[in-house]
């Protein structure tokens, strides 16, 4: 069975997309982030799916890209922030190498800013994060077989952690 080596996890801003490109270097691998499937499966970005077929739509193409990923890709993947809340690909975790990229609301704001294009954040930025990340945390924790704090951490710091817990 083909499985990825680490399966990455956390909430916007916890650095999934650049820990992940370092990790894959180090390893040899390649690397997946499966919010370029999404885009790259509706021809669109993110923000204009949110805008466009609204979030359910975008939900359902990132179910299908997230099983597509994890059946085969076989370096290192991140997945989209909100990804851990559908069951279905919760249920497709189990068995998997997932690590969770824990940040506190101040690293990821400064890391996501409060301007940035991010659909979800629409609004009082500070105060959706916040919910955000109250409501997926213990979502992220039952899914990881490994939690890595990254507050006040650069991102080749963060990928040497994941290295110690994942080997």
């Amino acid at each position: 069975m083909t499985k990825p080596l680490v399966v990455l996890v956390g909430p916007m801003g916890a650095g999934k997309s650049t820990v992940g490109r370092l990790l894959a270097e180090r390893l040899g691998a390649g690397f997946r982030d499966t919010d370029d499937d999404v885009e790259a499966a509706e021809g669109r970005s993110i923000s204009d799916i949110f805008v466009d077929s609204g979030e359910d739509h975008f939900r359902a193409v990132e179910r299908a890209v997230v099983a597509t990923a994890l059946a085969e890709h076989t370096g290192v993947l991140a997945l989209g922030g909100g990804a851990v809340m559908a069951e279905e690909t919760r249920t497709l975790l189990a068995g998997h190498r997932v690590v969770f990229l824990r940040v506190g609301l101040t690293d990821a704001a400064a890391r996501v800013g409060l301007g940035a294009a991010r659909p979800l954040l629409l609004g009082n930025v500070r105060g959706t994060m916040k919910t955000l990340l109250d409501e997926r945390a213990p979502v992220y924790e039952s899914v990881a077989t490994a939690v890595v704090d990254t507050d006040g951490m650069t991102p080749q710091e963060v990928a040497s952690a994941v290295l110690e817990v994942v080997e």
